[in-house]
């Protein structure tokens, strides 16, 4: 899958959330990169699929100006992952449900409970 192919497939993801709740996904931007970097304290081996940066929607307080939160869908470990296009396509998608779950303040335990595990 390319790169642009990649992409379109995290937009489609992004706009199968209800419009509910897509409405409140403000001050967060959704990147694409093609590996996670570990961090010191992690195993090095580490790899994941995505990861959500920032403050859950339930443990935010107002503030009149904050970065945007960030979510991060990683291109290598997802095409490494899968074997097939189309289970490409759900990776993808439950990644990037996942994640946008973490904004909300899911728990892991929660989204699996969901189907976004």
């Amino acid at each position: 899958m390319s790169e642009a192919e990649f992409d379109a497939v995290v937009d489609a993801a992004l706009a199968r959330i209800p419009d509910e709740l897509a409405r409140l996904l403000t001050n967060v931007v959704v990147v694409v990169e093609d590996e996670y970097e570990p961090q010191p304290w992690e195993d090095p081996d580490t790899e994941l699929l995505g990861v959500y940066e920032g403050i859950p929607l339930t443990e935010r307080a107002e503030m009149p100006w904050q970065l945007p939160d960030r979510i991060v869908v990683f291109r290598g470990p997802l095409t490494r992952h899968c074997r097939t296009r189309a289970e490409l396509e759900h990776e993808i998608t439950v990644t990037v449900m996942h994640e946008v779950g973490h904004f909300f303040g899911l728990s892991e335990e929660r989204l699996h409970e969901l189907g976004w595990g």
